[in-house]
């Protein structure tokens, strides 16, 4: 089996200090349970990583993981990538809890719901949008990227580790957000509504789907708003999800002075 191949089972191999360092930071915020089991060091990189593995061994008792030297030849191995930087770490699997009726949801949030982007990379590049536009946490369904949590930290600089994230059935997600005063907004080219020319104000929660299956119809049919982007020109194809989802997000973040 080729490399590229693997990058779906290698699942908690987390490469390079921005993905280690993210996981320890939703350790910290109480976002995320990951454990890292124990942190290799390319031994002929020692001087210029120095500063983070001296960081790395001084807060392992903290974070329970073993250091450990190794060399490139292994973790050329081990990663996917060429931007591990000399540091890889072996983690555990991150529960993500279903959400509930009384799951903790901010009175007055900005969730986004991913459902059906097919590829990790793009499911990782939005997530990276949405954590710098302040999104409030995310809704998964059951089959996602997250199985291959190494390859969405790399993709996200580490946001998919610091986020809040809950898996849930569509339809039950859209219920109980609808249960909390959240308005329901779905990406969907059938509509007049134009992102940047439509009020979307908080609470919201943004439905995104892929570029081949989109967003289900049951979903659309519930959903309280319909937006789509404009173009400029004549342009039958889609944008990829991560970019609409950076668009959208970004306007949401812009109308409501997201910090």
């Amino acid at each position: 089996m080729q490399k590229e191949e693997l990058k779906f089972q290698d699942s908690t191999v987390f490469e390079g200090m921005t993905s280690i360092r993210a996981i320890l930071r939703g350790v910290d915020e109480g976002v995320n349970d990951r454990k890292i089991t124990k942190i290799l060091f390319d031994k002929d990189r020692l001087k210029k990583i120095s500063k983070e593995v001296g960081y790395l061994k001084a807060v392992s008792s903290k974070y329970g993981y073993e250091m450990f030297e190794s060399d490139s030849g292994e973790l050329e191995k081990m990663t996917l990538g060429n931007s591990h930087g000399g540091l890889v770490a072996i983690a555990e699997e991150r529960n993500l809890p279903y959400l509930e009726s009384d799951s903790p949801i901010l009175p007055c949030g900005f969730y986004v719901m991913i459902e059906g982007i097919e590829d990790p990379y793009n499911f990782g590049y939005s997530l990276r949008s949405l954590y710098a536009m302040g999104c409030s946490g995310i809704i998964l369904t059951e089959r996602n990227w997250m199985s291959a949590a190494g390859v969405v930290a790399r993709s996200s600089a580490g946001a998919s580790e610091m986020f809040n994230i809950f898996k849930s059935n569509p339809v039950r997600c859209v219920e109980i957000f609808k249960s909390r005063g959240y308005t329901v907004v779905c990406a969907d080219e059938n509509t007049d509504n134009i992102l940047g020319k439509c009020e979307l104000k908080l609470p919201i929660l943004l439905i995104v789907g892929g570029e081949k299956r989109g967003i289900s119809r049951a979903i659309i049919d519930s959903a309280d708003m319909l937006v789509k982007i404009g173009y400029e020109r004549e342009f039958r194809a889609s944008l990829s999800a991560a970019s609409a989802t950076t668009m959208f997000a970004y306007e949401i973040s812009r109308q409501n002075s997201l910090k």
